[in-house]
This record gives structure tokens, C-alpha cells and sequence, in this order.
């Protein structure tokens, strides 16, 4: 009897504490489910290594020296019977032949030319010569009335003006009707022009190396100074680079260059010779206007490991500003502004911690640590806005 009642008050005692342990439970779920928890991050670290800074831009390829052929005189040109790529040799490849026209027919043309511009230009003497007459009388005649103190010192200084303006027109006219007698003089009579027929004339080539152009192929009457061909050597190549003016007045010259997505294996080599003085203006593809500068490099690989490449050539450019074998380093996405400091996320005991840091060079993918952080501090990558001063984090670590 005794120990059913002892049982009993013991059961009752523990239903009696039940809800009170249930309410315990409750609160200490709802705290537990409050708390915050670590936001996961993905954690890496400062290290030390080779850093370079680099302007990249895209440039071309360029012959340095081209040579424009053109028809020394005039006549019917003959067939060109060279393609782009010919090869050429200084002085010996003949480029064109032309057949010049006839003296006596070129004579007779420039006679006649010459004789109406020497009759025009006698006209033009007359008639200056009759406006500088009457001025002359114009001015007399103000003199005189001056004299009587008839006209004003200003109408007196307006004839003198006009008789001075004719004088120099009259001495203009004569000095092109000298110009003009003088050309006429040239030419002898058409009786006494030789009109036999003139050898053709053979047009060599002026340098050593390929040909890039013709200009005209087929056979038809050209003047004197017609282009004709193109030639230059494919093998003396340099590059043009259009950078931004604020990073071509960075660049120095004799700076490395290195040049890749040119159609071969390994980037070519190049030296950077000059920064050209005068920038230009230039529409971007988003409709920017752009303040951009030509840089000039020389290519340093040997051509026998470039053979493909030739004029106008695409290529991707690499140009040195900075390097160093020792810098101490962190990947770009790991810093962001906060205000005008450049700041970094540091993880110290499972809580990040804002550090404000100074930065150097960048070669974009990677930045310099001049300040604020050491090699093997944990910094977080790419922090979100949950990431503030303090939180506590959960660490993915990148290598």
C-alpha cells in the first residue's frame, strides 16, 4: 500500500513539472533558431609573388616602309601581269611598262593651253593697268582738292589707299604674263616636232620585297603620277597600339610588348619605340568618346618564327608598365571601396574584420598590398552585404 502510494506522488510530481519543462524546451528553440548564424564566405589568403602591371589593348600589324609606284609619264599603261604577294628585287623587277603618247601630240595640246593662258593673262594686264591709270587721276584729283581743303583727310587717304591696291594688281597681272610667255617659249613649233614613235618605258621596282597592291591591273591610258602598284617588305613589321591617352602617358619607351592571338603558338616579342605626341579622338562601341594615342612597337621575335603574320594583321597587345618577382598580392575581388579607402574583409577568429588597406599597381585580376595587410592574413573573396564588421563566418578557403 505504502510503496503504490509513493509511486503515485512521484508520477504526479513529474506530470506536474512537464510543462514547465516544455515551455524550457519552446524558448530554447525559439533562441536557437534566432541566433544568427555564420555566413558562409569564401575565404583566401595574401600572398607574395610575381606581380605585373599591363595596358591591353588591341593593335595591328604594319609594314614600316611601303612604296607607292606610280606612272612616271603619261601613256597607255600595259598590263600588270603581277598579283599580291609577287616578290620584287630593287632595281631589277620591272612593275609596268608604259607606252608614252606622242611628243607631237602632247605638244600641240600644251601649246595651245599655254597660248590661251598667255592671252588671258595679257587681258588680265590690261584691264589692271587701265584700273591703276585711273586711279592715278583719282588721286591727282584729290590731291588738288585736299589742297583747297574741298574733301576730308579721309577721302584723301581712301584715294591714296585705291591707287596703292592697283599698283599691286598691275604688277600681279604683269608677273603672270611673264609666268605665262615664259611656258610658251618652251614648246618649239609643231612643224619642227619630232613625232616619231618614243620606246616604252619600263618602271622598276624601287625596293626589295613583296607586292601589296595593284592599283591598276588592266591595260588603259594613264597620267603622269597614276599610282600604279604597292611594294613593301612583309618581313620589316611593327605594330600600332591604340591606348588610352592616361595610359600612353604611362608607357615609356623601349618597354616590353607582347603580342598574342596573332594566328601562331607562342605571343611574339616586341619593344615598345614610340608614344606619338598628338592623341585623337575616337567613338568607342558603346558611343564613348575616347582620347587615344598611337604607340609604335618594333617586333623582336625573328621572322623566320612569324612567317604567317603580314600587313594589317590583328593582334592582342600586352605592354609592361610594372613587374615585380616579390609583391605582396591579393586577388582584385577581395578589395572594394568604403568611401575613399580601399578596404579589405579580414578573418580573425571566425568573425570578419573591416581593414582599410593601401593598394599599388594591378594587373587587374590581382592587386599590390602597399599597406594594411601581411602575407598569410585570411581575407574574404567577394563579400556580399551580409558580410559586415564583427559577423561571425563560416570559411570556404579558395587556394
Amino acid at each position: 500500500m505504502s510503496n503504490s502510494m509513493t509511486t503515485r506522488k512521484k508520477y504526479s510530481s513529474v506530470r506536474r513539472w512537464l510543462p514547465w519543462l516544455g515551455a524550457l524546451l519552446l524558448v530554447g528553440l525559439i533562441i536557437a533558431g534566432l541566433r544568427p548564424r555564420p555566413v558562409p564566405v569564401e575565404i583566401t589568403r595574401v600572398t607574395v609573388g610575381p606581380l605585373r602591371a599591363t595596358v591591353n589593348e588591341e593593335g595591328k600589324t604594319r609594314i614600316r616602309q611601303r612604296y607607292a609606284v606610280s606612272a612616271p609619264v603619261t601613256g597607255q599603261l600595259r598590263r600588270i601581269p603581277f598579283k599580291a604577294g609577287a616578290p620584287v628585287v630593287a632595281g631589277e623587277t620591272v612593275v609596268a611598262m608604259i607606252d608614252p603618247i606622242s611628243p607631237a601630240l602632247l605638244d600641240a595640246r600644251s601649246r595651245a593651253a599655254a597660248e590661251a593662258r598667255r592671252d588671258e593673262s595679257e587681258a588680265n594686264v590690261n584691264k589692271a593697268r587701265v584700273t591703276h591709270d585711273q586711279s592715278v587721276t583719282d588721286l591727282r584729283r584729290a590731291d588738288q582738292l585736299a589742297a583747297n581743303k574741298t574733301i576730308s583727310p579721309q577721302e584723301l587717304d581712301a584715294a591714296r589707299w585705291k591707287e596703292a591696291a592697283a599698283a599691286k594688281d598691275l604688277a600681279a597681272a604683269e608677273s603672270a604674263f611673264r609666268e605665262a610667255v615664259a611656258q610658251l617659249a618652251v614648246f618649239a613649233p609643231t612643224s619642227q616636232t619630232n613625232a616619231a614613235a618614243v620606246d616604252p618605258v619600263e618602271v622598276k621596282a624601287p625596293a626589295t620585297g613583296q607586292v601589296l597592291h595593284v592599283f591598276e591591273e588592266s591595260a588603259r591610258v594613264v597620267t603622269m603620277g597614276t599610282p600604279l602598284v604597292e611594294i613593301g617588305d612583309s618581313t620589316d613589321l611593327e605594330v600600332v597600339i591604340e591606348v588610352l591617352s592616361r595610359d600612353g602617358a604611362l608607357i615609356v619607351p623601349s618597354a616590353p610588348v607582347e603580342l598574342d592571338q596573332w594566328g601562331g603558338g607562342e605571343p611574339l616579342q616586341g619593344k615598345v619605340r614610340l608614344v606619338e605626341p598628338a592623341a585623337f579622338t575616337k567613338v568607342s562601341a558603346l558611343g564613348v568618346e575616347e582620347q587615344r594615342v598611337n604607340v609604335i612597337a618594333d617586333l623582336v621575335t625573328p621572322p623566320d618564327q612569324r612567317r604567317s603574320l603580314g600587313d594589317a594583321f590583328r593582334v592582342e597587345a600586352k605592354i609592361l608598365l610594372w613587374e615585380s618577382d616579390h609583391a605582396v598580392k591579393v586577388p582584385s575581388g577581395a578589395l572594394f571601396r568604403r568611401g575613399d579607402v580601399w578596404s579589405a574583409f579580414v578573418v580573425e577568429a571566425g568573425h570578419a574584420r573591416l581593414r582599410p588597406v593601401q593598394v599599388g599597381r594591378s594587373s587587374g585580376a590581382e592587386t599590390q598590398i602597399v599597406g594594411g595587410l601581411n602575407e598569410g592574413d585570411e581575407i574574404i573573396l567577394y563579400p556580399g552585404d551580409r558580410v559586415q564588421d564583427g559577423v561571425a563566418v563560416n570559411r570556404i578557403v579558395i587556394q
